[in-house]
């Protein structure tokens, strides 16, 4: 569910939690799995999830959405309809295809789609007495022959049994997080889950980052909120064994509602790849430059340079 103007200019910034998560070490095959996680509904999972996989793709990477979502609004972002949907994400985890049986090609280059299924929305129930029911989508996921280089998970809005099985699977977990009253205690519970996985389940799971979305700098509750989720994670961050990155706020659009849009897609795609084309370009001029400099100097090489710093 992108949206046009700064908000999709945050994604996947150097300094922000988005491009933090891109870092690091992979568990699956040389493929960094990173799930968007959060308990609370419309805080942007989605558009964060999105976003980000758009822009990864932009820069050549190849990626891989799982929409776990039983309201599927990642897929209908990419303009697939619920009629139009086959083998998905319910069919992944329960009937034993391979990713490549499921994985939809998107209208952005590089970028599949696993798609969501009102069938999804039974999961939860079929998963309490499945065997390995904690490990279905991690075992999933490692059935992928593809060379993905990043999966992104969009999660459900609940810490349900879907929810555990995309914790268990991934390398890291980005959180988006609306600054509002209540936004601290509901992350504070889902880090209580976190911390649990990490000792029972997977222990090299990462919480790479908190996004912070629709952020409105007119409203005063927005800057407070926010100071006290950076205070309460510059604490986290004094602690190596829970250091986690807090991204730039996400600007609220204040005419635009969230709402998945293939052009917005589209557009962003575009933006990023005339960003990287740009970065592209100056790096080429300033090689230009540093040669020509070093020609005129009559030390192409930089070697006489060198030996008068050494002397």
């Amino acid at each position: 569910m992108p949206s046009s103007g700064n908000e999709n200019q945050n994604a996947a910034e150097p300094n922000s939690a988005e491009y933090q998560a891109t870092q690091h070490h992979t568990t699956h095959n040389g493929c960094r799995v990173i799930s968007v996680v959060n308990q609370k509904g419309g805080v942007g999972k989605t558009t964060t999830t999105v976003n980000l996989a758009t822009a990864m793709a932009a820069v050549g990477k190849r990626v891989l959405i799982v929409d776990a979502d039983p309201q599927g609004n990642a897929s209908t972002g990419f303009g697939i309809p619920r009629s139009a949907r086959g083998a998905g994400c319910y069919e992944l985890m329960f009937d034993g295809l391979n990713v490549e049986d499921v994985a939809v090609p998107t209208m952005i280059p590089n970028l599949s789609i696993i798609t969501s299924s009102a069938d999804l929305a039974g999961a939860e129930i079929q998963l309490v007495n499945a065997e390995r029911r904690e490990f279905r989508m991690k075992d999933a996921l490692e059935r992928s022959a593809n060379d993905y280089d990043f999966m992104l998970v969009d999660c459900p809005p609940s810490l349900n049994l879907i929810t555990l099985n995309a914790l268990i699977a991934s390398d890291a977990l980005l959180v988006p997080l609306q600054p509002e009253f209540y936004a601290l205690e509901g992350i504070t519970s889902l880090l209580q889950t976190i911390e649990a996985v990490k000792a029972r389940f997977n222990p090299t799971l990462e919480l790479q980052g908190v996004v912070l979305t629709m952020y409105d700098k007119r409203n005063s509750l927005s800057d407070a909120v926010a100071r006290d989720v950076r205070d309460y994670f510059g604490e986290r961050d004094r602690d190596p064994a829970q250091r986690a990155r807090l991204g730039s706020a996400e600007p609220r659009q204040a005419r635009a509602a969230l709402r998945p849009e293939m052009p917005g897609i589209a557009r962003l795609y575009a933006s990023c790849i005339r960003s990287s084309e740009a970065r592209g370009r100056d790096q080429l001029r300033n090689i230009r430059r540093e040669k020509s400099r070093l020609n005129k100097s009559g030390d192409p090489n930089g070697r006489n340079g060198a030996h008068r710093q050494i002397q």
